[in-house]
């Protein structure tokens, strides 16, 4: 049922905005949805950082693991349970770049009557695939933000479609970004534990992803729109003197829309986690 609504209210999103940029509303969900979305995201990201700090904690990282400091002759487990900052900034940048914790999934199995554990790094590759490809593509789309593109987003885009064949560059990310999206929730389907806990909340943002992802990869391969006119969006955005050309299909809208969803959405979810980690 979870994954039902989740469905339906995607779909239902989608097509809001495709009718309604279809019936000439392109000023209300190229300006006026974005712009409000981008407040709610920050407004409501500051919101939450701010209760969290107010939280008294009495360690540094209190979930831990491993041998904490205690006698001269036992041996620390210096990133897993640290004593000091170093330990504590060490545990941090291996979580936060490299998913550290996810390394430790287990699969637990009954054979024969026995319990057995064995490692099941899948989740880890599927995280790591889908948040640096998700990183990549973000950055590649402020090229659209700058009149001359800075060089390094010119490099990020040229080593991402190092594979081009023909017309538009094939970049490898898109297809990553998906296709980890696409493992991600088929674990989350066909693992009965996993669907067992799974609500609305953790299909709803999986879903919007993916259909933001599906719906710029139609954008780029098979119905493409004036590139030239979202940039025109775009810069407006930026500039606070927003312009809406006429030339931008109706599907960017419904693209762009999903995107501002899942921005304005985001201080309220779990994916806050971004800047949750950190507390």
């Amino acid at each position: 049922m979870s994954l039902l609504i989740s469905i339906v209210a995607v779909v239902v999103l989608f097509i809001i905005a495709l009718a309604g940029a279809g019936a000439g509303l392109q000023t209300l969900f190229g300006v006026v949805f974005p712009y409000i979305a981008i407040v709610l995201f920050l407004g409501g990201l500051i919101y939450r950082v701010m209760s969290w700090a107010n939280i008294p904690v009495p360690f540094r990282i209190p979930t831990t693991c491993g041998q904490e400091k205690s006698l001269p002759w036992i041996k620390q487990a210096k990133l897993d349970n640290p004593s000091c900052t170093a330990g504590v900034v060490g545990r941090m940048t291996l979580e936060v770049l490299f998913f550290r914790s996810l390394t430790r999934n287990t699969r637990t199995e009954l054979n024969n009557g026995r319990v057995s554990y064995g490692a099941s790094l899948l989740l880890w590759l599927g995280a790591i695939i889908f948040h640096y490809s998700m990183l990549v593509i973000v950055f590649r789309h402020f090229r659209f933000f700058f009149e001359s593109v800075p060089g390094c987003i010119t490099f990020t885009q040229d080593l991402d479609g190092f594979l081009q064949i023909g017309t538009p560059v094939f970049y490898i990310t898109s297809f990553l970004f998906i296709g980890a999206l696409g493992y991600l929730l088929v674990r989350r389907l066909t693992n009965p534990l996993v669907r067992y806990i799974s609500l609305a909340n953790d299909y709803f943002p999986l879903l919007l992803l993916l259909g933001i992802g599906l719906s710029g990869f139609w954008l780029r391969f098979i119905d493409k729109t004036d590139i030239v006119g979202v940039k025109e969006l775009a810069m407006g955005l930026v500039s606070f003197s927003p312009a809406v050309p006429e030339t931008v299909a109706p599907l960017f809208y419904g693209h762009l829309f999903l995107v501002f969803v899942l921005l304005a959405y985001f201080p309220f979810s779990k994916l806050a986690h971004m800047a949750g980690v950190f507390f």
